[in-house]
């Protein structure tokens, strides 16, 4: 008898002792269930994950390296499909520093960005975060991209951050 012979009566005699439980453990022990007539399908699924889920184990992964000191604070970033939000944060106090995002009336008034932000908005964020650093005397920070690909406005935000005179 071969392995796969062995398992498939296994799994034979596992189905018809809980048909056989059902059958019998039923209000009307007399009539005969629809499951027994028709053998269930096994369904196998696999684990599915999300791209937000995804970006949050990365994001866990660049947390375990990049930590915010007062010497070198941490800049923090977060893309949403409407928003992109950057914060200059010290992991040893647990205060924010600094903050930028398109949700603040400078940002929002200066563009229209219906659609969500662009490149251009994110470099506006990038200027308007090194500019609220360097006036707190904040010059290096440690980047942290939220889980995100250093790709497009990730890029642009660090980029003019970057310009303005932040070092990191």
């Amino acid at each position: 008898m071969s392995c796969s012979s062995a398992t498939l009566s296994f799994l034979q005699s596992t189905w018809a002792s809980t048909q056989n439980h059902q059958l019998f453990n039923g209000s009307r022990p007399n009539s005969v269930p629809a499951l027994a007539l028709h053998p269930r399908r096994l369904v196998v699924e696999a684990k599915s994950r999300t791209r937000s889920d995804d970006r949050i184990a990365r994001h866990s992964r660049i947390r375990k390296k990049v930590e915010g000191t007062p010497e070198r604070p941490r800049l923090c970033v977060f893309r949403s499909n409407k928003h992109i939000y950057a914060q200059v944060i010290d992991d040893s106090k647990m205060h924010t520093l600094a903050s930028a995002s398109t949700m603040q009336k400078p940002i929002s008034e200066e563009f229209d960005y219906t659609s969500g932000p662009t490149i251009d908005v994110a470099k506006r964020v990038g200027e308007l975060l090194a500019k609220s650093c360097i006036e707190k005397g904040i010059t290096k920070v440690a980047f942290d991209r939220g889980g995100y690909p250093y790709h497009g406005r990730i890029e642009a935000l660090a980029d003019a951050a970057r310009e303005h005179g932040l070092q990191f």
